[in-house]
């Protein structure tokens, strides 16, 4: 039956249910049944996230879970250790612990009179994340994973560091989840002679977790811990991966369709950092009807079709004069089978600024480029998060980024051509200087002169043979280095050309070595391996049904958000400063009466031929009010950095009413590593 005319059941809510650990720490859950779960028990679906259900995800998990319970199964959504409601402290992303209590959990939901005993995992980005994760720990009751935007590295696919530079997002993400240590728990629900000692013992075991990821610039230990890519065959559930081309977890879907088995499936569709029946840039998809799909036969055994689903289904996309706002991306459906592909890579050959499919017959030759610091500034977010106003996170034209770069041309592309995979670059490099990085994009150049990021890699060159050991440059000698890029899913049209460009760094998004570096490409041993599929299986217009989500709780806004991003080019002083703001806004969740607003403002600058100017700062501030409960958090973090070390200032600072509940201060120098 077509989940159009499936119909929805009633249900129930529990507003907080504690679920009991055994070390007597409790986690709050809120929970979404059918009514006659009791007495026709059901599979329960599982969504274990720090990002607090009461007052934080509540609209979201509703229009989720709701549907999912209207259509059958319980679903609880449970606040991690110290977050939200429950008990206990937020001990870093993805603690040893949080997964052990991901366990328990799982074994309790089992456990209860409305349940059959299977259980599912869904979750986005940190859901995403400990759904392989705990998947990995094998918990009995676990049948089936729905992991969307996540990873299998968590050294390199993650926001900390890419390709072993430092991502600018270790400070960004990390200056919202050191804010997320001040936030308090909800007198309501854990009790007004409580709260505040809950709140107490957050705020004094509060950690700088963005200078605690600092310390760990190799993919040491500390990484591999979490990263299911150590050992696949851990994870033996059917997994659903999901991400879009816009989000910055896009190679997991690959990753996970390729290594997880039989029963892992792939979607790939237009969206930056958000579920698809939300997906922006469009078209949205009926993802919970999809996920439907998955749960009937991975925990209920209905013979749903999903395992003859092709292993990829992406949305291929047009190419696209970049844009200021970009609510639907052109393209189609299409399927990928096998996965990884059958037909051979296509070799494309540097030489002389020209990139052709044969190696040039003339004399070696060799090209060399010394960037400026602000090459990268086109390059949009690293993870386009979305939050409804996806466009300013995207890449820019990328004709500015390439007047600091090496450029290599195809001709005019004669016929159309699909590019459907993960590129693989091969370098012939030398450097003047022992510490350097390389930032690789091919770009689609639009007959009217714009140019069209399509994809793009980093490599810290230190880490060109491993990253955990990574080991200096020789300055004058040649290495050769190769890396991924960034998986990608384009039809070029004829009459484009497509071109690689190279530079020595890409700021804001990665942060610059310490010394200005100029590298040297022997162009006679350097190419780029391009997934160009010669058959492809487009799928009809309906392989997705239309969205459809859950009616939401009420919502009065008092004072709308708004979202900011801009380049400030101070002349006299030679320095550019890139800053994005972010506020959400003042509203009231009707059905509870708390009034909630949060901003955010980043900020990275550099001034010209100077590394070691570079300056990134976060600060945050979120309000929680109702009736007497009058909670202010304010966070602030600075990074700076000379040859030798990095340098993190951080305050976070509490309010409770109009007087300061607790002030924290923190200082941390980290030595640099190879970095």
């Amino acid at each position: 039956m077509s989940t159009e005319t499936r119909p929805a059941n009633p249900i129930e809510e529990i507003e907080t249910v504690f679920i009991p650990l055994a070390d007597g720490r409790r986690l709050a859950a809120r929970l979404f049944l059918p009514v006659d779960a009791k007495a026709e028990p059901v599979p329960v679906i599982l969504e274990y996230i720090p990002y607090r259900r009461r007052d934080g995800t509540r609209l979201g998990d509703e229009s989720m879970h709701r549907w999912f319970a209207q259509h059958g199964y319980a679903c609880a959504r449970v606040d991690i250790a110290g977050s939200g409601d429950s008990d206990g402290l937020i001990q870093d992303e993805y603690a040893p612990r949080e997964q052990a209590d991901g366990v328990e959990v799982i074994a309790w939901l089992a456990a209860q009179p409305w349940s059959t005993g299977a259980v599912g995992m869904i979750g986005i980005s940190w859901g995403g994340f400990n759904g392989l994760q705990i998947a990995a720990e094998r918990p009995r009751a676990l049948a089936a994973v729905i992991s969307l935007c996540s990873v299998v590295d968590r050294y390199h696919g993650d926001v900390h560091f890419t390709g072993g530079c430092l991502n600018e997002e270790n400070l960004e993400w990390g200056g919202y989840f050191f804010t997320m240590n001040g936030l308090p728990p909800d007198p309501e629900i854990v009790g007004h002679d409580r709260w505040r000692e809950l709140w107490r013992l957050r705020m004094d075991n509060a950690n700088l977790h963005p200078a605690d990821w600092l310390e760990h610039q190799r993919r040491d230990a500390f990484w591999q811990h979490g990263s299911i890519n150590e050992n696949y065959a851990r994870v033996e559930v059917p997994v659903l991966s999901v991400s879009g081309w816009a989000d910055g977890y896009t190679p997991a879907v690959p990753a996970i369709v390729e290594n997880l088995g039989p029963h892992a499936r792939g979607i790939l569709g237009p969206w930056g950092h958000k579920y698809p029946h939300d997906g922006v840039p469009g078209p949205a998809i009926g993802f919970l009807q999809e996920a439907l799909r998955w749960w009937d036969r991975w925990l209920k055994g209905v013979d749903t079709g999903v395992e003859a689903d092709p292993p990829m289904r992406v949305w291929l996309q047009d190419v696209q004069v970049p844009a200021s706002h970009v609510p639907q991306r052109s393209g189609r459906w299409i399927a990928v089978d096998p996965w990884p592909t059958a037909e051979p890579m296509t070799t494309m050959y540097l030489g002389d600024g020209v990139l052709a499919r044969q190696p040039a017959v003339a004399t070696p030759s060799s090209a060399s480029i010394k960037s400026p610091l602000t090459t990268g500034i086109a390059a949009g977010q690293w993870c386009a998060y979305g939050l409804g106003k996806i466009a300013p996170e995207l890449s820019l034209d990328q004709r500015a980024d390439d007047a600091g770069s090496l450029i290599y041309d195809t001709v005019e592309l004669d016929e159309s051509t699909d590019i459907v995979g993960t590129p693989m670059v091969r370098l012939r490099l030398l450097s003047d200087q022992p510490i350097a990085q390389i930032a690789v994009r091919l770009n689609a150049v639009h007959p009217n002169g714009a140019v069209e990021r399509l994809t793009y890699g980093v490599t810290n060159l230190c880490h060109r043979t491993s990253h955990e050991f990574p080991s200096a440059i020789t300055p004058g000698e040649a290495f050769d280095v190769a890396f991924a890029l960034r998986p990608l899913g384009h039809r070029i049209p004829a009459g484009y050309r497509l071109r690689l460009s190279l530079s020595t760094g890409y700021w804001p998004m990665i942060w610059p070595s310490p010394r200005p570096v100029t590298l040297t490409v022997d162009e006679s041993a350097s190419s780029v391996d391009l997934p160009v599929l010669t058959n492809v299986r487009e799928l009809s217009d309906d392989v997705f049904e239309a969205p459809a989500k859950a009616k939401t709780s009420r919502v009065t806004v008092k004072q709308h958000g708004h979202e900011t991003r801009h380049i400030v080019r101070d002349l006299g002083a030679r320095r550019t400063e890139f800053v994005a703001s972010r506020d959400d806004g003042v509203y009231v969740l009707d059905d509870i009466g708390t009034e909630q607003s949060f901003t955010r403002v980043r900020s990275s600058s550099i001034v010209d031929d100077d590394p070691l100017s570079a300056r990134a700062h976060v600060a945050c501030t979120a309000t929680y009010c109702r009736g007497d409960w009058q909670a202010r958090i304010e966070s602030d973090l600075e990074m700076t950095c000379d040859a030798e070390s990095f340098f993190i200032n951080a305050r976070l600072t509490t309010y409770d009413g109009a007087a300061v509940f607790v002030d924290r201060r923190y200082s941390r120098t980290i030595s640099r590593d190879h970095l």
